[in-house]
């Protein structure tokens, strides 16, 4: 017979006769002595109207709290926002995406802190609800996991599959005249057909893959796409585990340790996966208080060969990888060579070792390589330092094989002026385009421009023109394009010193982004700079402005050192 589980939190919430009140509460709700006698098990659903990413985990969410019934727990389930990117992409509402990251964390803290729970189960599905929940789980040190939607399946569209990366590529083909309305419509029509995160290796599907190499999510079960058939039995079973995990007083930081971390690092590179994954895991452990810095990625992806061939550089999308083994394949591979540190404990209470030892690799795939037969040698990821980027820049080399690029700058202070200059044909082959001010401060919000990389590759310029920027990257970027330079122009960052006609060298294997002007030069620049007025002087974008760190520090929000200090000052005397 299973033992009870326990309640290490909740006791105090609902039990005995001076929480009368509480309870009186939560019957009106649903409740009866029944479920105040077992452990209140929060689900935090990240569920919303608004695009598919996470449409459908109001009903994954019934099977989830199902399975915490039959494993004996009461389920509280809880809602926090969601922004999605494809929608914004391009507009002012993109600026709240990033920072749309720290609210969930934030919401999920403050809900699960409020009612005491037992332990946690986060439904994620869009790009920064994924790190946003596991930061919640950090910070919070619950037993707890993370329970991905999963991914849409792809569109069909003139004979071939298609994701969203597909239409905003066809935006720039249709501007400079390349298809149709009537194509670009067919197009925009058939891209999404229905629940599911974005189809390719793009940041959703990327911090999923992460999850699981982290340990925090269950293998297997996160990665079955959003309307496949086994997707209810999925949450069923996670509802289940999450109950494991509190008789087992499992806790987020058994699980996400250093060597976990560098297995999801090591996962990014293997799949050519989002350069936003350097960012959030960056932010996951500043949470897990891990030490991580911007290099480590670096020397991660350069020992670890590009396994997954997947969009947007690749030919597979999601559920593919699916159908040809999953996540569990890749990690096969990965420690075939040595490449993880198989003996990390999951949230399935089994060893990443394990779970990968399960993989069941269907006949004739061609998702994921061999180890003697890489797409490429070394990773997908590589951190750029320089004159424009002192504390480094990430750009992303799977899908393409330049390995140099140098051209004169042209000069845009955000991404609608760029955008345009694409629109009107005025950026050339061998130019590099800096976007700046776009960065976590001076954005607010670092924005991703996947609006402006995907018109030049649809304008046929996307092996000819380099980018950089302080701003992000979206998961479905591919092409030249350097992000995260740091610091920031609204920081007064070197690359707020660029000049149009500026000369910009790119070196790869240097790992080098420079400038072609002496350090007196860049400081005499400098030197007449002026910060930018904010775009927001009260709200939660004006806040986020105030306390936001470095991009190379993760673009996490910190208490201001001044106020630790403090803090800390009050503690000794008090």
């Amino acid at each position: 017979m299973t033992q009870p589980a326990p309640k290490p939190r909740s006791h105090t919430l609902i039990d005995g006769a001076n929480r009368a009140g509480a309870r009186a509460m939560l019957r009106a709700s649903g409740l009866g002595d029944e479920d105040f006698a077992k452990p209140l098990i929060g689900v935090a659903n990240t569920w919303i109207e608004i695009g598919p990413c996470n449409y459908h985990l109001r009903e994954l969410a019934e099977h989830v709290k199902a399975g915490i019934r039959a494993a004996g727990g009461t389920p509280l389930e809880f809602n926090t926002v969601s922004i999605s990117d494809g929608i914004t992409m391009g507009t002012e509402g993109m600026r709240t995406s990033l920072v749309s990251r720290e609210v969930i964390a934030d919401s999920i803290e403050l809900v699960s802190r409020g009612n005491l729970f037992d332990a946690l189960i986060v439904l994620v599905g869009c790009d920064k609800t994924i790190p946003g929940g596991v930061m919640a789980l950090a910070r919070l040190n619950i037993p707890g996991l993370i329970l991905y939607g999963g991914s849409i399946a792809p569109g069909h569209f003139e004979g071939h599959a298609v994701t969203i990366q597909d239409v905003y590529e066809a935006i720039g083909k249709h501007a400079r005249g390349g298809i149709t309305d009537a194509q670009l419509k067919s197009l925009e029509t058939a891209a999404c057909p229905g629940a599911g995160a974005c189809g390719g290796q793009f940041t959703a599907n990327t911090m999923a893959l992460v999850c699981e190499f982290l340990g925090i999510a269950p293998m297997g079960l996160s990665s079955v796409p959003a309307t496949n058939a086994a997707k209810g039995n999925a949450g069923y079973r996670a509802g289940e585990m999450v109950m494991d995990l509190l008789r087992r007083d499992i806790t987020p930081s058994k699980i996400i340790t250093k060597s976990a971390i560098e297995n999801a690092i090591a996962g990014v590179a293997a799949t050519g996966g989002s350069t936003n994954s350097v960012l959030h895991l960056l932010a996951i452990a500043s949470e897990a208080k891990i030490p991580l810095s911007i290099d480590d990625f670096d020397r991660i992806s350069s020992r670890v060969p590009i396994l997954a061939d997947l969009k947007p550089g690749g030919r597979f999308v999601a559920t593919d990888l699916y159908a040809a083994g999953g996540t569990a394949l890749v990690a096969k591979r990965m420690l075939e060579g040595k490449l993880l540190y198989g003996e990390c404990l999951t949230v399935t209470g089994r060893t990443l070792a394990q779970e990968a030892a399960a993989a069941k690799e269907s006949e004739k795939q061609e998702v994921v390589r061999k180890l003697d037969s890489p797409l490429k040698p070394t990773g997908g990821l590589v951190i750029l330092k320089g004159n424009i980027a002192p504390e480094g820049c990430v750009i992303k080399v799977a899908g393409h094989n330049l390995q140099t690029f140098s051209g004169p700058a042209r000069v845009f202070n955000d991404e609608e002026a760029a955008f345009a200059a694409v629109e009107d044909r005025s950026i050339k082959a061998g130019d590099v385009v800096v976007i700046r001010y776009e960065g976590p401060k001076g954005g607010p919000g670092m924005r991703e421009m996947l609006q402006v990389t995907a018109a030049l590759v649809g304008a046929g310029l996307g092996d000819s023109v380099a980018l950089l920027t302080d701003g992000r990257f979206s998961g479905a970027t591919h092409g030249f394009m350097a992000g995260h330079v740091a610091p920031e122009a609204a920081n007064g960052g070197p690359i707020a010193a660029i000049n149009d006609g500026d000369s910009i060298a790119f070196d790869i294997p240097k790992r080098t982004l420079n400038v072609k002007l002496t350090d007196a030069e860049i400081q005499r620049r400098l030197s007449t700079w002026k910060a930018p007025q904010p775009r927001f002087t009260s709200g939660v974008m004006a806040k986020y402005a105030l306390l936001v760190s470095s991009a190379s520090l993760g673009a996490i929000t910190a208490v201001p050192k001044s106020f630790s200090t403090a803090a800390q000052t009050v503690s000794r005397t008090s």
